[in-house]
């Protein structure tokens, strides 16, 4: 059958009529739909600064239950972008899903390093940043080890943290690590090879490494994604203001990256990525060995079916080179960013990992009832009447002892950055005074009471002050 010419004709002009109606419709909500986006909101779960070092601030949020565990977590976030796309969003975040769920939290804050930070080596963001802050939350909490969730490049450098210090961790959790590069490491790992790349030679141009030196990096990844098919996409969907408002929360968080310290960006990538130092039990960071043998606490890892960037292969083998015999992986039917801000892994994923933390987060009451005693009779003799007696004069004697010893703590805790915990640490170690603390020894010291020199020196010098 012939088409009739006419009606063809008036078809095309009709759906193009239509089409340049829609246009024009979208053309005009866009200028409001624009404003909405440059107003958005991200990171709003409150939260105060507990701790400073150099850049770094150590955020505590708000509890949001009656009752919280008594094991806190750490977040320990990557050196590259802000960290507040594990807060993106209320009702996608992982920081408020853990504070809905009872866990009291804490997370890192690298902020940007200036150019003297330049020389900073993974051992200092390790061994002293990440430790420092681990100190505070287990000083402020009152718990000897407490839980860790480590998210990206913050995942691997908790792998490094927990082998230094197992001790102080409870539960560790990787999200999204990378661990294992052996042609497992997707893209990243084939354009970072030594055959290509030398790390020296952009931090010997730069000196940090330039957050859009990165962005863009990330960004051919998936061109066609990230420089046309959203954009067609917030197009499609401009008058949909929840999409929008999602679509500028990513965008923000996209668009805030952060430079990373030069010395540290070429460990990572020659020792993690070319050479595979982790994975192998070869890593040393100054001089101490990563030993992954060390790693005997229970792992949780929560990995990304469709990540790009850190593909299942670079992270799942890794609990096998562990000691733990309590190991898990949480593989979910996303990406890198979605296992933060996806709505199904907010429904699906996070209350598997909360429970996981929960069932490991358990602390019994460790004081022990009072034995009762035998009521003294007449018919006691007068030897045990006597040693009761001494009994009681040696119990006052330590009773008063205890209140020297409370009250040397509290004079103690007086300097900022010491707790309860340090306090009787350095009581242990024979400090009971701030005349004491101000005359000693910070290296030796640190080391006898397993803190760091950098703060010991603090507190000596805060002691001097007074």
């Amino acid at each position: 059958m012939t088409s009739n010419p006419f009606t063809v004709g008036f078809d095309l002009y009709r759906q193009s009529w239509e089409q340049a109606t829609e246009t024009i419709e979208k053309s005009t909500d866009s200028p409001e739909q624009l404003e909405r986006m440059a107003e958005i909101d991200v990171g709003t779960t409150p939260s105060e600064v507990v701790y400073e070092e150099n850049k770094l601030e150590l955020l505590h949020y708000e509890s949001q239950t009656e009752e919280q565990h008594d094991v806190p977590i750490l977040i320990v976030y990557a050196l590259i972008n802000k960290p507040y796309i594990l807060d993106l969003q209320p009702d996608r975040s992982v920081v408020r899903t853990l504070l809905e769920n009872g866990f009291d939290v804490y997370m890192i804050d690298w902020n940007e390093p200036s150019a003297m930070d330049a020389s900073l080596t993974l051992e200092d963001y390790v061994d002293r940043y990440v430790d420092n802050c681990v100190d505070v939350v287990r000083d402020r909490s009152g718990q000897d080890s407490i839980n860790i969730l480590g998210y990206c490049m913050g995942g691997t450098m908790s792998v490094m943290y927990a082998a230094l210090h197992p001790e102080k961790v409870r539960n560790l959790g990787l999200m999204a690590a990378g661990l294992c590069f052996t042609g497992t490491g997707g893209v990243l790992e084939q354009w970072g090879d030594e055959q290509y790349y030398s790390p020296d030679a952009v931090t010997d141009a730069f000196g940090n490494v330039p957050a859009d030196f990165l962005d863009i990096g990330f960004a051919v990844m998936d061109p066609v994604q990230n420089f046309l098919t959203k954009y067609v996409q917030l197009y499609d969907n401009i008058e949909d203001e929840e999409f929008v408002e999602n679509f500028a929360r990513m965008e923000r968080w996209i668009s805030d990256g952060i430079d990373v310290a030069g010395k540290t960006y070429e460990q990572f990538l020659v020792d993690i990525y070319q050479k595979n130092k982790l994975a192998e039990n070869e890593l040393y960071l100054g001089e101490k060995h990563i030993d992954l043998s060390k790693i005997d606490m229970p792992i949780v890892q929560v990995v990304g079916e469709y990540d790009h960037l850190i593909p299942p292969e670079a992270s799942k083998p890794f609990n096998e080179l562990t000691a733990s015999e309590d190991t898990e992986i949480m593989e979910f039917s996303t990406g890198h960013i979605g296992l933060s801000v996806s709505s199904k892994s907010h429904a699906e994923l996070w209350p598997s990992v909360c429970e996981w933390y929960a069932e490991r987060s358990a602390t019994e009451d460790e004081e022990e009832p009072e034995a009762e005693g035998e009521a003294v009779t007449d018919a006691q003799e007068p030897d045990a009447a006597l040693a009761e007696d001494v009994a009681g004069d040696e119990s006052g004697t330590e009773e008063a002892v205890e209140d020297d010893d409370e009250t040397a703590n509290a004079d103690l805790e007086s300097i900022s950055g010491i707790g309860p915990s340090y306090a009787e640490r350095l009581h242990e170690a024979g400090i009971e005074t701030i005349e004491e603390l101000a005359e000693a020894d910070a290296d030796e010291l640190a080391e006898t009471i397993d803190a760091t020199g950098a703060n010991v020196r603090d507190w000596i010098d805060a002691a001097n002050d007074q």
